[in-house]
């Protein structure tokens, strides 16, 4: 543990944004989640739903530079490409 004001300051923001991003994170993968159990039960209006919200969260989590742009275009390819063989 630092004993310097600052650097303990520094100790407790670090875990409080280590936390919030766990958070987006976490939310990012569910939303995925919820999108893939809609596509295995063939729901096809709740597949669109989850996956307006499963794009939302991952281009939310590239913008705050939790996953990297280059990772989110990939998931959203992924997901594109499900529920387009779905919907065909």
């Amino acid at each position: 543990m630092p004993n310097i004001k600052s650097a303990i300051k520094r100790v407790k923001k670090s875990d409080a944004n280590r936390q919030h991003n766990i958070m987006f994170k976490s939310a990012m993968r569910t939303a995925i989640k919820a999108f893939n159990t809609k596509f295995a039960e063939k729901d096809l209006d709740g597949a669109k739903e989850a996956f307006l919200v499963a794009t939302k969260k991952i281009d939310k989590a590239a913008g705050k530079g939790l996953i990297h742009k280059n990772k989110a275009a990939h998931e959203k390819s992924r997901l594109a490409k499900k529920l387009n063989e779905l919907t065909a």
